[in-house]
C-alpha cells in the first residue's frame, strides 16, 4: 500500500494539422486559444501541428505562455498572463499558488475541480474498459484547504550564497520557494512550517540536512532527513525547537527513522470505530484525515460484510481497512509486501484488541491461490494498491470465490485496465465515485465495487 503519489499519466495527445516546424525553445513566449482541458487540468491548444499543454489556464481562454519544455509534438508550458479570463476562474486563494508545485487547480472553483476529476474518471472506464457503473455516486468531499496532515520540506544548501533554502519544490523546477503559509496544510503544522526555516539555519552544519517531513496525528511529529552525523549542539538546537512546539522530533540517517526521545509514538485515530493506528516516518497514511475516515466508511457502506463472512484486504498497509473491517467480519486476511508495515499492522490489530485481523507478508505479483492463507476463499475482497495498480491480483480475483470486489484507486487508468480484466471475469461494475482526497490538486482518487453475476 507504499503508495507513489506523483503527477496524473496517460494523456491523449491530440494531433493536428500542419506542417512540422523547428523545434520550440525553452523560454519562449507563445500566444494561445486554449480549447479544452486536459485530465490533468491544464489547458489544451494546437499550434503549427504542436499540442500545447498549459498550467494555469482554462478552456476557453486567450493566455501568454513560457515555453517550460517540448518534445516532438508536444510543448509543455505555463501561462505568463492572462489576456482574456473566462468567467469561471477565480483568484488563486493562496499567494503562492502560481510558484509552488504542491496546488495546480486553485485558479479553478473547488466545483469545477470534482467535476474535472469525475469526467476523468469517467473517461478512463469508458474509454479503456468500455464500462460505466450501474451506480454514479455522488463525490466523497472533506475541507478544500487545511485538510493535509503531512508534508515534506525542501532543503537545499546553496554553496554560492552560503544559505540554506527551505520551503516547497517549485512548479516543474528543482527551485524551492520560500513559503511561511500553506493554506492546504492542517492547523497544527503551521507553526512548525512558519519557524522552522529560522531554526534550520542556525545549525552549523546545515549542509547536513536532506529534507525535513511534518506530521500531525495522535501527535505532531518533524522528521529531519540528514546525510551526514548532527552534531550535539544541533541537535540539542533541533530538540529545543521541538518542545517548544510540543512535537516529537524523529531523526533518519541510516536505517530506520528513530525518534529522538526513545518510545515516542506517532499515530492516527478513526474515531467512528474507536481505533487508534502506530505508524513511523516512512510508512504511507492518507494525508486527509476527515476524507480518509468517510472513505473507509463508504468501503464498508459498499461491501456491506456480516458476521459470517471471511474478507480479503489486499495492499492492507497499516491495517487502515483492515481493523474497521473486523469490526464486522468473521474474519479479516490482511496482505501486505512491506515486511516491516505487515508487523506494525499486526501490532495495531493486537492493541486494539481484534483478535479475528490476520497479517501477512507477501509479493503480490505471485498466485494468490498457492498462498496458505487463501485456501478457504473470501467472501469479499478489497484492495486499495499503489498508482501501478494490480494488474496481477485482478486477474487472480475470479479463482478466490469472491463476490464482491472493492477497489480503491490512486490512478483511473490503472483502475479502469483492471476493471477491464474484471469484467471478463464475469464482474460487473456497479457503484463507482471520485474521493477528493486531495483538493487544489489534480490528483483523482476513486472507489469502484464489482459484483459477480
Amino acid at each position: 500500500m507504499a503508495k507513489q503519489r506523483a503527477r496524473p499519466g496517460g494523456l491523449r495527445f491530440q494531433p493536428s494539422g500542419g506542417a512540422r516546424t523547428g523545434g520550440v525553445p525553452v523560454g519562449k513566449k507563445q500566444r494561445l486559444q486554449i480549447e479544452r482541458l486536459a485530465n490533468d487540468g491544464r489547458g489544451i491548444s494546437f499550434v503549427d501541428g504542436r499540442t500545447w499543454f498549459v498550467a494555469g489556464a482554462l478552456a476557453g481562454e486567450t493566455v501568454e505562455a513560457r515555453v517550460l519544455a517540448a518534445r516532438s509534438q508536444v510543448v509543455e508550458a505555463r501561462s505568463e498572463r492572462i489576456l482574456t479570463a473566462v468567467p469561471e476562474r477565480r483568484e488563486e486563494p493562496c499567494r503562492f499558488a502560481t510558484r509552488c508545485g504542491g496546488c495546480s487547480l486553485q485558479h479553478m472553483s473547488h466545483a469545477d475541480q470534482l467535476a474535472l476529476k469525475q469526467r476523468t474518471l469517467a473517461e478512463q472506464l469508458e474509454r479503456v474498459a468500455g464500462v460505466e457503473p450501474r451506480h454514479w455516486e455522488q463525490p466523497l468531499v472533506g475541507p478544500e484547504f487545511a485538510y493535509r496532515r503531512r508534508a515534506r520540506i525542501a532543503v537545499r544548501w546553496d554553496a554560492k550564497a552560503c544559505r540554506l533554502e527551505v520551503g516547497f519544490r517549485a512548479a516543474a523546477s528543482q527551485d524551492i520557494v520560500a513559503i511561511d503559509d500553506c493554506l492546504v496544510l492542517v492547523a497544527p503544522l503551521q507553526p512548525i512550517l512558519r519557524d522552522l526555516p529560522e531554526v534550520l539555519r542556525s545549525l552549523q552544519r546545515p549542509q547536513a540536512l536532506g529534507h525535513v517531513e511534518l506530521f500531525s496525528g495522535t501527535a505532531s511529529g518533524v522528521l529531519v532527513r540528514h546525510v551526514a552525523p548532527l552534531g550535539a549542539d544541533d541537535l540539542a538546537r533541533l530538540q529545543a525547537f521541538c518542545a517548544a512546539h510540543d512535537t516529537q522530533l524523529w531523526l533518519h540517517g541510516e536505517g530506520e527513522p528513530q525518534p529522538a526521545v526513545a518510545g515516542q509514538k506517532l499515530g492516527y485515530r478513526l474515531e467512528r470505530w474507536g481505533l487508534e493506528l502506530d505508524y513511523r516516518p516512512g510508512d504511507f497514511v492518507q494525508v486527509n484525515a476527515p476524507v480518509n475516515e468517510a472513505m473507509v466508511a463508504q468501503a464498508l457502506d459498499w461491501l456491506a460484510v456480516q458476521g459470517d463472512e471471511r474478507v480479503l484486504d489486499l495492499f492492507c498497509g497499516l491495517g487502515n481497512f483492515a481493523l474497521p473491517l473486523a469490526r464486522q467480519a468473521r474474519e479479516v486476511v490482511a496482505v501486505e509486501g512491506d515486511a516491516a508495515m505487515t508487523t506494525r499492522a499486526a501490532a495495531n490489530a493486537a492493541a486494539n484488541g481484534l483478535a479475528n485481523a490476520h497479517f501477512f507478508q507477501a509479493d503480490l505479483s505471485n498466485p494468490l491461490a498457492e498462498a496458505p492463507w487463501a485456501g478457504r476463499g473470501f467472501s469479499a475482497v478489497l484492495l486499495d494498491p499503489p498508482r501501478d495498480g494490480a494488474w496481477q491480483v485482478v486477474r487472480q480475483i475470479g479463482a478466490l470465490g469472491a463476490r464482491r470486489v472493492l477497489y480503491v484507486s490512486c490512478n483511473p487508468a490503472t483502475l479502469a485496465r483492471d476493471a477491464a480484466e474484471l469484467a471478463k471475469q464475469g464482474y460487473r461494475l456497479e457503484r463507482a465515485g471520485i474521493l477528493d482526497m486531495f483538493p487544489q490538486t489534480a490528483h483523482v482518487e476513486a472507489m469502484a465495487l464489482f459484483e459477480a453475476d
